[in-house]
């Protein structure tokens, strides 16, 4: 199929829209205010599929404890996890050391400004490589998220349904503002929001739109409930995990295997503990 080409007007009206309500009614967030690359790694691992007012205080409180890349590498996984504790999908928390450690170990500390090199690290895939470049370096990547998908699809695809990313790329590429990507992105994701107050979820329209699976009784919540016991008890059996969590045993031996798959936790016949 082949890619929709925007005209200068239209590009510029675009643009004109985003900015004007950027520019009166933008959003303000703490890793808005920064180009510490370190800080922007974090607050880019948080925001995957969580939602800005349950990231800001984790935020707050994780780079306090830890505020570089050298004190995250060289933490206890156990107070990582524990700091992480509240925002889910814990495998986060430990690409997130991971990342801390690559850069320490092998960039002297210094975040890479390539996409490329960072899509290689844990927990880092293309677009959240070329957001951390877009927001830390000011470089003009093009990457899709879930508002800035919503905004396109709103503008530019308001009739039609299933509509890929693929289909979205070209445009985010066409119109990106090449002096200023760190804002300009900051400003389709608020119009996004905008978006998502005003009609029915506009990504609803997109081949990619999936509704998150409900959390209580879910793999996820039995996961994070074991972690959080071995948080309580540094070491626990199989049996003293199934008296704490109180769920499906069976169900329970599926997500430990899963942790230790995972690496977030270890198993020393007989006991389970977090990773070291």
């Amino acid at each position: 199929m082949k890619s929709k080409q925007l005209d200068t007007a239209t590009i510029e009206q675009f643009k004109k829209t985003i900015w004007h309500y950027f520019h009166t009614q933008g959003r303000t967030f703490s890793w808005r205010k920064t180009t510490d690359p370190y800080l922007i790694v974090v607050s880019e691992i948080m925001l995957q599929q969580t939602q800005t007012f349950r990231v800001e205080p984790k935020f707050e409180n994780f780079t306090a404890h830890f505020p570089t890349f050298q004190t995250l590498a060289t933490a206890p996984f156990s107070e990582v996890l524990r700091c992480w504790k509240g925002l889910g999908y814990n495998r986060r928390a430990l690409a997130l050391q991971k990342i801390a450690q690559e850069v320490v170990h092998n960039y002297n500390g210094i975040l890479p400004n390539d996409p490329e090199i960072l899509d290689s690290f844990p927990g880092i895939g293309p677009a959240t490589a070329a957001s951390i470049c877009a927001f830390a370096f000011n470089k003009p990547t093009i990457f899709i998220e879930t508002n800035i998908r919503a905004v396109f699809i709103h503008f530019f695809f308001q009739n039609q349904t299933k509509i890929t990313d693929a289909q979205i790329y070209p445009l985010v590429a066409q119109t990106v503002d090449e002096h200023n990507p760190r804002n300009w992105y900051y400003a389709l994701m608020d119009y996004g929001v905008l978006l998502k107050k005003m009609y029915p979820n506009p990504s609803r329209k997109s081949a990619h739109h999936t509704k998150q699976s409900t959390f209580e009784g879910s793999n996820r919540q039995i996961r994070g409930l074991i972690l959080q016991a071995l948080l309580e008890q540094a070491s626990c059996t199989f049996e003293q995990l199934c008296c704490a969590i109180n769920r499906d045993k069976n169900k329970i031996a599926e997500m430990l295997n899963e942790l230790i798959k995972d690496k977030l936790i270890e198993y020393h016949d007989p006991f389970f503990k977090l990773s070291s």
